[in-house]
């Protein structure tokens, strides 16, 4: 067990720690030091990352935890993620006196979804998971003596209390039914038995687990609630990072089973369809900035369940689930950043004229809505067409076409609210968070247009790449 192939999540872990005992003893106009730790600890992880992409994608740790490309990266978007988090939360919390403990429940929760975008092992996932969700609980109801925060909070820890026993139900039942947690010893089994019963209800109820931190059907009624009454800097959080590393683990699962024999694919596809639909079918009546965001992510959560559904069937599959991913998460990023930095202003009334009293927040929100879009050469035009031609190439072509369709519906919610930002008169003087705030929308927006230019650069190291290392 070398401890140098966990150097990113030990530099996270040990960061996370000094937070919390750093916070106990600074006063209350010092907390907001905190940040600069957390931002450090995250820099640290992340050359410790980029130095493991030098290396041939291995397992490690016993064969529970892959060193491969699309680990890598991933974890690489879960700390840039938290970074930008880290910057929307000092002007942001800056009455709380426990501002600085919140730096170290996001890097708790974001060592989880680490976690999780490296798993090769069923126990792994589950510890992943109930990390990232104990710790999100904390964060969604951050705001304490705001109902419309502990309600979130209270939403998101009773949804997640019911998908997090399916999981380890699932979990016990494949690992009864298999004999082994390991991915490479699952795999090993299948080869030489039959699909049983049991094990078929484990696996549904281990996809139901990972759906819940996808924000996809049929978990994901938090998911509106958090967007909309979780502290912004949280909201931001939860849509993107605890995806990121469920997104990779679930297409790490799928890829364990042969097509034929079990039903696992068909599952996910009508997950997909069903996710993308209703989290578009909602969105189209919300008035509220956040809570329409929040549809959106369920939306999404139904495009990449696309690239999951094919994964073993083309090789273009995990490419395809990573960039989109790098799209998804700038655009989200970019939206929550400019709500946080127009000092958490929500109603669509309140964006009238924002082209003209705020500019470079409005020009933020139209970027990242059209990237949300798939329009080109923004990062989620580039996402969306690789998992277009992901699910074509691997036989599900009749669910890229829903998958268009959930498009077009899709621009329209977003017009809705980019409309009343450019044909409108300003509704009033508009209040900004601060320089803190201000860096993490430079860095969201740069995000957005970086992965579409950039595309090339994330998707070479993932063409070919072994999805479970030995």
């Amino acid at each position: 067990m070398p401890l140098g192939d966990i150097l990113p999540e030990i530099a996270v872990l040990l960061t996370a720690v000094a937070i919390v005992l750093l916070a106990s003893f600074l006063p209350r106009h010092l907390q907001w030091t905190c940040a600069p730790v957390a931002l450090a600890g995250l820099a640290i992880a992340a050359v410790f990352l980029l130095m493991q992409a030098n290396g041939e994608a291995r397992a490690t740790f016993s064969a529970t935890f892959a060193l491969d490309m699309a680990s890598i990266e991933g974890r690489l978007l879960i700390l840039f993620s938290t970074a930008v988090t880290v910057l929307l939360a000092p002007r942001w919390f800056a009455t709380d006196r426990r501002h600085g403990e919140y730096y170290g429940m996001l890097l708790f929760s974001a060592l989880g979804a680490m976690a999780l975008a490296g798993a090769l092992d069923l126990l792994l996932v589950l510890i992943g998971v109930l990390l990232s969700s104990a710790t999100g609980y904390v964060l969604a109801a951050y705001h304490r003596d705001w109902a419309l925060s502990v309600e979130a909070g209270m939403k998101y820890f009773l949804v997640g209390a019911l998908a997090n026993t399916a999981l380890a139900l699932g979990a016990i039942f494949m690992i009864g039914m298999l004999g082994a947690p390991g991915f490479g010893e699952i795999a090993a089994s299948l080869a030489e038995g039959e699909a049983s019963p049991l094990l078929l209800v484990g696996l549904g109820l281990v996809t139901v687990g990972l759906a819940y931190k996808l924000g996809a059907v049929p978990a994901h009624a938090w998911l509106p609630d958090v967007a909309e009454g979780a502290p912004v800097p949280s909201a931001a959080f939860l849509t993107v990072v605890p995806k990121i590393g469920a997104a990779i683990a679930l297409a790490r699962l799928v890829a364990l089973f042969p097509d034929a024999g079990y039903a696992i694919r068909p599952l996910v596809a009508a997950l997909a369809v069903v996710t993308m639909t209703l989290g578009n079918l909602a969105a189209l009546w919300q008035d509220d900035m956040r809570r329409m965001l929040g549809w959106s992510s369920v939306s999404q959560a139904g495009y990449l369940l696309m690239a999951v559904t094919v994964v073993g069937l083309s090789d273009q599959a995990m490419p395809a689930l990573v960039v989109f991913l790098f799209g998804y998460t700038a655009a989200n990023l970019a939206a929550f950043s400019a709500i946080a930095h127009l000092r958490g202003r929500t109603l669509r009334d309140d964006y009238a004229g924002l082209l003209k009293s705020a500019p470079f927040a409005a020009i933020a929100l139209i970027l990242a809505f059209l990237s949300l879009v798939g329009i080109p050469p923004l990062g989620g035009f580039v996402g969306k067409l690789e998992l277009f031609l992901a699910s074509i190439d691997g036989g599900y072509g009749w669910l890229a076409v829903v998958a268009i369709l959930n498009t077009v519906v899709s621009l329209v919610y977003y017009l809705r609210f980019v409309a009343p930002m450019v044909l409108r008169e300003p509704a009033g003087e508009v209040h900004r968070l601060g320089s803190w705030s201000a860096a993490a929308l430079c860095m969201a927006v740069a995000a957005v247009v970086a992965t579409g230019v950039l595309a090339q650069v994330i998707l070479a190291p993932l063409m070919g790449a072994i999805l479970l290392p030995s």
